[in-house]
């Protein structure tokens, strides 16, 4: 039996003139999938932040709800630039992003440059060396603070070997001295392998014709490091820099398992000191405005440093 001319005429017609004829578009229906997802990202993201920057211009305490809320301008930022507890944590926060940072980069670069040598045991040793920075950062911390006990740590005992000292003389989470740079190897031991997976993707992204071209034109190893393996690798150092600047500026969670905060305030990171004035003092005004000032240095911060990533990437 031979087809109706409606539904030949019905086979004829492309899918999408047939869904516009139902009355939807291809644009309509992806917006219809797409709308709740942009709607719950708002919600999520933009309204809290609105939120967060009224409250700023407030003395609103969370836990005094009743009491009428009093609209103070622009004294909250003013006595939290003006606060010297405020740039000691500022001044704690810069030295953990800059000493982590820095070695990071130099040891996740060297143990991309070994790996990517290719030995017998390469994917083992790799997959032994992502190991920490699989671990939840709350673990890590109670790991290390067992490693850094003075009478029955491990890293004590391998500190006073080396040194030839006592073992109990090493308080590494009791001493203002030693407490920060305990911090700092904790996490670059548990982040070193996330920089050394950028940097092993940017060995492997170089072709191999272009250290073949200078082989032939007798570039020693040396010169073909510092004006193919450097450049070329430059980008991806700078993409781990600007990843691991930013989880460091907010980091809480692992200082706080291995020092919260302490001894005394050489470990407050700016991150411990909002969440002690939002959720000890209950000053939440004065912790909104905390929050837009950390958010505009990291976010203005971030956009300059991408600019100049950028420039990298085009030459």
């Amino acid at each position: 039996m031979s087809d109706s001319i409606a539904d030949k005429a019905a086979r004829a017609t492309p899918p999408r003139v047939a869904r516009k004829v139902r009355g939807l578009s291809d644009r309509a229906i992806a917006w219809i999938f797409v709308a709740p997802t942009i709607f719950l990202l708002l919600a999520i993201n933009i309204f809290p932040l609105i939120w967060t920057i009224r409250l700023s211009f407030t003395d609103f305490r969370a836990n005094r709800q009743g009491r009428e809320v009093e609209w103070v301008g622009l004294r909250n930022y003013e006595r939290i630039l003006t606060d010297s507890d405020v740039w000691l944590s500022m001044q704690a926060t810069a030295h953990f992003l800059i000493w982590t940072i820095a070695l990071q980069v130099i040891l996740g670069f060297a143990l991309a440059w070994l790996i990517n040598r290719k030995f017998k045991g390469n994917d083992l040793w790799t997959t032994i060396i992502v190991l920490p920075m699989m671990l939840s950062p709350a673990v890590v911390g109670n790991f290390w603070s067992f490693l850094y006990q003075p009478q029955i740590g491990l890293f004590n005992y391998v500190i006073a070997f080396l040194t030839g000292q006592n073992a109990s003389s090493f308080d590494m989470l009791g001493s203002v001295d030693l407490a920060p740079w305990s911090i700092v190897i904790v996490d670059t031991w548990m982040w070193t392998p996330f920089v050394m997976l950028i940097c092993l993707a940017g060995l492997r992204s170089i072709p191999d014709y272009i250290y073949e071209a200078a082989e032939i034109d007798r570039a020693s190893q040396w010169r073909q490091f510092f004006t193919i393996t450097i450049p070329m690798v430059l980008p991806f150092l700078m993409l781990a820099v600007l990843f691991r600047g930013i989880e460091n500026f907010k980091m809480f969670d692992l200082v706080v398992q291995l020092t919260g905060g302490g001894p005394g305030n050489v470990t407050t990171l700016t991150s411990i000191d909002l969440k002690r004035e939002a959720f000890e003092k209950w000053r939440t005004g004065y912790a909104s405005a905390y929050a837009i000032i950390l958010f505009v240095t990291v976010f203005g911060l971030a956009s300059i440093y991408v600019k100049a990533l950028n420039k990298v990437k085009e030459r």
